[in-house]
C-alpha cells in the first residue's frame, strides 16, 4: 500500500473507537425490573433450566448465534508468522464480515500457544461459550492437527476458514470455469502451484466433487510432489504424488486444462500458459500479488478463463462467498459438526448462483450492470445479497440429511423467508402482503399493474423478481427495442408479451383513444387536440393514468425519475381524488430497528390549513388499519401542549378538534414535541391524562417541510434506508407516486402494495 493508503487504513482502525467491533446489550437494562430480570435473581432460573437440559443454553443465551474466531497468528495471509496480538486485527475483521453478511456475532479469541495440543486443550475447552468455531491463520501441518482434534473432541461445528471456506470457493469456481471453458471434470488436467493447507483442501473437496487423483499434478516451493520425494512431505501431501520424472511447474505444466495458484506472486511465466491446453482455467490466487496476472496471461493465451483472489480483476475468488453462510446454516439447525455434504452444498449453491442474472445489489456495489455468468463472471459476487438464502438452507438440509442436525427445521419455506430478513429489512413487514398479491394474482383478481418508467433500470429489475415470484401481471410503458436490448443488457430473463405486456409510447392502437379521452378532459384548462396528442405521447405517467381510467390496468406505480409534483398533476387531471376528497398527501412508512413509524405529509402541501391535515390524518390512519397496524396518532409541532405561540402549534390544536369530530375512537393527540410523541413517560410527565398511550406510530407533519426533513432524516439516519411507500393518499384509484431515490426493493413492495390496493373494495 502506498503512504496515503496506509494512513487511511491505520486511521480506519482507530477512530471514532479503537477497533472495528463491540459488544452491545440485546436487551433494555433501564429499570430495577430489567436488573432483577437480567442478573440477580431473574438469572438464576435461565441458569436451572441449563442445568436440567444443556440444549436450554441455545434458549436462554446468545451461544446458539456465538461463533469464535481463534487464531494463534502463526499464518496470517500476506504477513506470515505475526504472532497473536498482531493477528488481532484481522479476526476483528473476520468478525465484522460475519455479522455484516449473516448476522452472526463473534468473539475473537488470540491465544498465544503454538503447540498444536496445548492448543487443542484450550480451543476444546470453550465450548460451553459458542455455538460454532472457525480457526484461522494457523499454520500448516498444525491446522490439520488441531481441526481433527477439535472435530474428536467437541460437539459444535469446527471450521478452518483457510482449508475447508478457501475449498468450498475454489471448487464453485472451478466447477463454473469449467462449464464456460466446456470440459468434462473427468477429463481435465490440474496442475497447482502450492501445497499448503488450503491448496491441499480444494484438492479433496475437487476429487470429491469428481476429479480424478491421477488428473492432478501438485507442485511446492520445492518442485513437483512425486513418489519417493522426501523433502518437505508429509501424508496430506503425499496422497498426491505422481509417479513422474518431472520436477518443475515448468515441466508439468505442459498440456494442464486448468491451473490452481495457493502459492506466491510471479510463479506463473507467460510462457508456460502458451503450453496449456486449449481454453484453458486459470485460478491465480495467491494475495495481493496473484502467481500471474490477468493481462499477462490473457496477453499470451487469448482463450485463458481467469480468476484471482483480488477485488480489482474479474472473477475474485473469496471466502466470504460462503463461511458466514456456511455457519449461519449450521447454527440454525444446532449442527454437531460440519461433513462434507454440508460443503458440497455450499459448493453448488454458490455455483448455481452465479448463472443466475446480477441483482440490484451487486450492480450498485460493483458499478457493473452487463455482467452475465461466462469468462468474465463466473463465481457470484462477494456483495450478493442472495448469498445465505441459497447457502444457508443448502447447508442446513445437508446437515440435517447427514443427522448432526439437534435442532432441525421444519418448514424450510418459513426458514428461507427468515433468512430474507438479512437481505431485505423489510421482508417482515412485507410478507403477508405478498402472500395476498401472489393469492390475488392466482385467483384472477386485479393485478395489472402499469409501470410508467418502464425501460428505467431499476423498474427492470424489480420487475423481473415481481414476475418471478408472481406479484402482480406487469405493464411496462417503453419501447419494445429498447427494453429488449436493456433487459439483455442487464442480464434479465424477462419476456415481452409473454411475461410483461408492453404499452409503447411511440405507437398504440389505443392511444387514439387516450388522447381523445384526455382532451374532453382537459379543453376547458388550456389543452388543444395537438398538445393532447403530443402530451399523449411523451408523458409517460399520463399514459399510464389513461390505462388506469379507461380499465386498460388496474393500478399504476410511476415516480422514479423526475419530481414528485410532474407525476401527481398527471395523476390528477385524469384520475382525480375521491369523492369527498378535498386533498392528497403522501405517507411513508419507516421499518426501524426498534419501532415502526409513518409520517404524512412528506411530499404534497406546503402549508396545508387544518382542514386539510385533519383530512389526511384521518386517511393515513384508514391507510395503516388496512395494514392491520393500530394507528396512534401524534400531531407534531414546534410548541408542546400549548407551551409556545407558534403558528403551527395553534393549527395542530385545530386538527386534533376536528379529528376528534370525526373519529372520537381514534388513538390521537397534540400538538406536541417530537421527543413527546414517541417516548410516553416524558409526555406523561407534562400531559398525565392524554388520551395517547404508548409511543406515537402516525407522525403528523404541518408541513411538508417538516413532514421531508423528518422522514428523509430517520430513514437514513435510523432506518438503513428502510422504507414503505409513499402511500399516495386521497387518490381515485389503485396509484401510487414513488420518489427517484427508490430502491429495486421499494418498487417491488408500492407494486404488491397497488395489487391489494387493486383488490380492496
Amino acid at each position: 500500500m502506498n503512504k496515503t493508503d496506509r494512513q487511511a487504513a491505520l486511521e480506519y482502525h482507530q477512530f471514532p473507537t479503537p477497533g472495528k467491533i463491540s459488544v452491545t446489550a440485546s436487551k433494555p437494562l433501564v429499570t430495577q425490573r430489567d436488573l432483577a430480570l437480567a442478573y440477580t435473581p431473574g438469572v438464576a432460573v435461565a441458569c436451572e433450566e441449563i442445568v436440567e437440559d444443556p440444549q436450554n443454553s441455545f434458549r436462554y443465551t446468545s451461544r446458539g448465534n456465538l461463533v469464535g474466531v481463534i487464531t494463534n497468528g502463526t499464518a496470517v495471509l500476506g504477513l506470515g508468522n505475526i504472532g497473536a496480538l498482531a493477528s488481532k486485527p484481522v479476526m476483528e475483521g473476520k468478525a465484522v464480515l460475519f455479522k455484516k453478511f449473516a448476522g452472526i456475532d463473534v468473539f475473537d479469541i488470540e491465544i498465544t500457544e503454538s503447540d498444536p495440543d496445548k492448543l487443542v486443550d484450550i480451543i476444546a475447552s470453550l465450548e460451553a461459550t459458542f455455538g460454532g468455531i472457525n480457526l484461522e491463520d494457523i499454520k500448516a501441518p498444525d491446522c490439520f492437527t488441531v481441526e481433527r482434534k477439535l472435530r474428536e473432541r467437541m460437539k459444535i461445528p469446527v471450521f478452518h476458514d483457510d482449508q475447508h471456506g478457501t475449498a468450498i470457493t475454489v471448487s464453485a469456481a472451478f466447477m463454473n470455469g469449467l462449464k464456460v471453458i466446456g470440459k468434462d471434470i473427468t477429463k481435465v488436467k490440474v496442475v497447482t502451484s502450492g501445497a499448503g493447507a488450503a491448496a491441499l483442501a480444494c484438492l479433496d473437496l475437487m476429487v470429491d466433487l469428481g476429479l480424478p487423483l491421477k488428473n492432478i499434478w501438485v507442485t511446492d516451493i520445492d518442485g513437483v510432489v512425486y513418489q519417493g520425494r522426501t523433502t518437505l512431505m508429509d501424508p496430506d501431501k503425499e496422497r498426491f504424488a505422481q509417479d513422474t520424472s518431472a520436477r518443475s511447474l515448468s515441466e508439468v505444466i505442459e498440456g494442464a486444462d486448468v491451473f490452481l495458484g495457493l502459492s506466491a506472486g510471479g510463479v506463473l511465466k507467460a510462457d508456460m500458459v502458451t503450453k496449456m491446453a486449449e481454453k484453458p482455467l486459470i485460478l491465480a490466487l495467491a494475495n495481493p500479488t496473484p502467481e500471474i496476472f490477468p493481462e499477462v496471461a490473457l496477453e499470451a493465451r487469448p482463450d485463458a478463463v481467469i480468476a484471482t483472489g483480488r477485488s480489482d480483476f474479474p472473477n475474485q475468488v473469496n471466502n466470504v462467498l460462503c463461511f458466514p453462510y456456511i455457519f449461519r446454516g449450521a447454527l440454525d439447525v444446532g449442527a454437531t459438526t460440519i461433513t462434507r455434504n454440508m460443503e458440497i452444498a455450499a459448493v453448488h449453491a454458490i455455483a448455481k448462483l452465479a448463472e443466475e442474472e446480477l441483482n440490484d445489489s451487486v450492480a450498485a456495489a460493483y458499478g457493473a450492470y452487463d455482467l452475465r455468468f461466462g469468462p468474465k463472471y463466473l463465481i457470484p459476487k462477494p456483495f450478493d445479497s442472495r448469498l445465505i438464502v441459497r447457502i444457508a438452507p443448502a447447508v442446513a438440509k445437508a446437515a440435517m440429511e447427514d443427522g448432526v442436525a439437534t435442532r432441525p427445521i421444519d418448514d424450510f419455506g418459513a426458514y428461507t423467508n427468515e433468512l430474507q430478513q438479512f437481505v431485505y429489512h423489510s421482508g417482515a413487514f412485507m410478507k403477508p402482503i405478498f402472500a395476498a398479491a401472489k393469492q390475488f394474482v392466482r385467483d384472477g383478481g386485479k393485478s395489472r399493474i402499469v409501470f410508467a418508467e418502464g425501460e428505467e433500470e431499476r423498474v427492470l429489475r424489480a420487475v423481473q423478481v415481481i414476475v418471478d415470484e408472481k406479484l402482480a401481471r406487469p405493464i411496462l410503458i417503453g419501447r419494445p427495442e429498447v427494453l429488449l436490448a436493456r433487459i439483455e443488457k442487464f442480464g434479465l430473463r424477462l419476456k415481452l408479451g409473454e411475461d410483461v405486456e408492453v404499452t409503447n409510447p411511440e405507437y398504440d392502437e389505443r392511444f387514439h383513444q387516450y388522447w381523445t379521452t384526455y382532451w374532453e378532459l382537459r379543453c376547458r384548462d388550456g389543452i388543444s387536440k395537438e398538445m393532447a396528442r403530443v402530451e399523449m405521447r411523451r408523458r409517460l405517467t399520463l399514459i399510464g393514468a389513461m390505462m388506469v381510467r379507461l380499465g386498460d390496468a388496474d393500478g399504476m406505480v410511476c415516480g422514479t425519475v423526475g419530481a414528485y409534483h410532474d407525476h401527481l398533476r398527471f395523476v390528477d387531471e385524469v384520475i382525480g381524488k375521491q369523492r369527498n376528497a378535498n386533498t392528497y398527501a403522501a405517507m411513508n412508512i419507516l421499518l426501524l430497528d426498534k419501532r415502526t413509524v409513518a409520517i404524512v405529509d412528506t411530499h404534497v402541501n406546503d402549508n396545508p390549513n387544518a382542514e386539510q391535515i385533519a383530512e389526511f390524518t384521518l386517511a393515513a390512519a384508514r391507510q395503516m388499519e388496512w395494514l392491520n397496524l393500530a394507528p396512534k396518532v401524534a400531531l407534531l409541532s414546534r410548541s408542546n401542549f400549548g407551551s409556545g405561540s407558534s403558528a403551527s402549534g395553534t393549527k395542530m390544536r385545530e386538527v386534533l378538534k376536528l379529528v376528534t369530530e370525526k373519529n372520537p375512537d381514534l388513538e390521537i393527540d397534540g400538538e406536541m414535541h417530537g421527543d413527546c410523541a414517541l417516548d410516553e413517560a416524558l409526555r406523561l410527565r407534562i400531559l398525565p391524562h392524554s388520551k395517547l398511550k404508548g409511543a406515537a406510530n402516525l407522525l403528523v407533519c404541518p408541513n411538508v417541510d417538516s413532514g421531508n426533513i423528518a422522514y428523509n432524516l430517520l430513514k437514513t439516519g435510523a432506518g438503513s434506508n428502510v422504507a414503505v411507500g409513499p402511500f399516495l393518499l386521497g387518490v381515485n384509484a389503485p396509484v401510487n407516486v414513488l420518489t427517484s431515490s427508490s430502491t429495486v426493493r421499494r418498487i417491488i413492495n408500492m407494486a404488491a402494495l397497488t395489487v391489494l390496493q387493486a383488490n380492496r373494495d
